[in-house]
């Protein structure tokens, strides 16, 4: 299974754009749920903000960090994935580069974004597939 199967169907990502100030990002964070944020500049993918970025920055810069832009303190530039990555060698990536977030990438523009939730659900749902399916197979023979 590749990546686009786990992103079809779903609708448009939440995004920022690189001047948008730390606070409010993180704002956006805590009202969605949410682990990271794609950061735009226009319509390029140039970052990722995430939960790590606001613990590191403000360790480091503390409390006014906030009203830094989120291009002063985002990941870049971000680890992508296109639509024909398999999804184990998302895990992979995700697992060697110690990160949780992957914006999906075609024809240098940003279709999708997975976590490492999205692809550990679907390894979870075909394991479970998978053993249902010996289980009814032994039970037949």
């Amino acid at each position: 299974m590749t990546i686009a199967r786990i992103i079809e169907g779903r609708g448009p990502v939440q995004t920022c754009q690189i001047d948008t100030a730390v606070g409010d990002a993180a704002g956006i964070l805590a009202e969605r749920r949410i682990g990271a944020l794609p950061i735009m500049d226009g319509d390029e993918l140039v970052g990722i903000f995430s939960e790590r970025d606001v613990i590191y920055r403000l360790h480091e810069h503390g409390p006014e960090m906030l009203r830094k832009s989120v291009g002063d303190v985002m990941t870049s530039p971000a680890v992508t994935v296109e639509p024909s990555t398999p999804v184990l060698s998302a895990l992979a990536l995700m697992t060697r580069r110690r990160i949780r977030h992957l914006p999906v990438v075609e024809q240098g523009r940003m279709v999708g974004f997975v976590s490492i939730g999205d692809l550990v659900k679907y390894r979870i749902d075909k394991v479970e597939s998978e053993a249902a399916a010996m289980r009814d197979y032994i039970q037949m023979a």
